[in-house]
């Protein structure tokens, strides 16, 4: 994999015969007892290091999914093993009937990096819209939502009511809340003509990751935020992809310079280990036994938060994420490819908009040795961990160009 990756010891050379038996095994089994809701690209991965994975056959990959903008410290990164590992020996799991240290502590940390009050931790981030729909529903005692065109808030049923693409909802409908007004993104006068007496809040992506990686106009939250406050409505921020240095802040809300009420995340806060939390400004909180979750908040996710933080912090991932963002970015505009209609992205974020399906790209990609993804059919999503270097980058933009 990488000069970093501790080879296991007393490694045995498995001959190439027995590896595609052993691949056609794994994706028979998958075909025959896993529920197909995937559609999964024709890989089986073994490995993973900081932005390089490895599948069976010892083919190593350079990550620009990254989970889906999950492993934003790399894979596997030693800091958050360790803290695993040192925190299962101690404590598994208990119910928040009880106190963890490890839960308060990371709850510090979270309001520290987001600048706002009150911490609710949950496992996912349609667990955490699910915790921000209701916290708003509550506090405010209306029902409906305004939401845009193209977002993406997840697949339950009450995240699925302010999320926008019809193959998600359709199969489901009528969801949670049927009052849900959605709107064209980036049109802050929109907003303010969808805002009733019983919207209890907008919500928005402050860049929509599945809808494309849309970027709004600058002055765009602001606006929003303005318009809430002039109708006593809340103003909920999905950062479930945007957070955790993405876009080369914290979180993206930072590059607008604009709070929230309630902000959602997930995906990178646990350094690739599953959580999800909600954050809320002053004076916005649940009360005693308003809202709950078995294993929210527990203390192998904490171990795994605070290590991913910490790595964060100490290895200037902020910096690197805007600064190689920005690299990266150059790099893909120069392309000069007819089927390229834009580069768009902040931090490492980035998309590829082309003229027609992006499904080829991918596949030309994959068997060049670079992962991407393909989101809203035509745009190339690229996500890679934090980590990536620079010659890691020039190696998929060469790949991409080919491609």
């Amino acid at each position: 994999m990488t000069e970093n990756v501790a080879e296991p010891e007393n490694l045995q050379v498995t001959e190439p015969e027995n590896l595609q038996a052993k691949y056609d095994s794994i994706i028979e089994k998958d075909s025959k007892y896993v529920m197909q809701t995937y559609g999964r690209q024709p890989l089986v991965l073994s490995e993973g290091k900081g932005a390089v994975v490895r599948d069976i056959y010892g083919k190593e990959y350079i990550d620009c999914v990254a989970g889906i903008a999950v492993n934003n410290v790399g894979h596997c990164h030693p800091a958050v093993v360790r803290a695993i590992q040192a925190q299962a020996e101690k404590l598994l799991h208990v119910s928040n009937i009880y106190y963890t240290e490890i839960q308060a502590e990371l709850a510090e940390a979270l309001v520290s990096v987001t600048g706002m009050e009150r911490v609710f931790f949950c496992n996912s981030g349609a667990e955490a819209v699910e915790a921000a729909m209701k916290l708003a529903r509550m506090a405010s005692g209306k029902s409906a939502f305004v939401a845009a065109e193209h977002s993406f808030h997840g697949r339950t049923i009450g995240a699925l009511s302010v999320t926008h693409k019809s193959i998600y909802r359709d199969p489901f409908m009528p969801p949670v809340s049927s009052e849900t007004t959605f709107v064209p993104y980036s049109d802050a006068d929109a907003i303010r003509q969808a805002i009733s007496e019983n919207t209890a809040a907008v919500i928005l992506e402050p860049i929509q990751g599945e809808g494309g990686v849309n970027i709004p106009d600058p002055g765009y939250l602001k606006e929003v935020r303005e318009i809430c406050d002039e109708n006593g409505t809340f103003l909920i921020f999905d950062e479930v992809q945007t957070g955790f240095g993405r876009t080369g802040t914290w979180f993206c809300k930072d590059q607008f310079g604009v709070e929230p009420d309630i902000m959602s995340m997930a995906k990178a806060i646990g350094g690739g280990f599953p959580m999800g939390a909600i954050t809320a400004r002053e004076g916005l909180s649940f009360g005693r036994g308003q809202h709950a979750s078995t294993f929210g908040g527990g203390p192998l996710a904490c171990a795994a938060a605070l290590a991913s933080i910490e790595a964060i912090k100490e290895e200037g991932l902020l910096k690197r994420s805007k600064e190689n963002g920005a690299y990266f970015v150059g790099k893909l505009r120069n392309m000069e490819r007819e089927d390229v209609v834009e580069v768009r992205g902040k931090g490492l974020m980035i998309g590829v908009e082309v003229n027609h399906p992006c499904s080829d790209f991918v596949d030309f990609a994959r068997e060049h040795g670079v992962l991407v993804n393909c989101t809203s059919e035509s745009v190339l999503r690229l996500v890679p961990p934090l980590v990536i270097t620079k010659e890691q980058i020039d190696k998929v933009v060469d790949v991409l160009e080919q491609a």
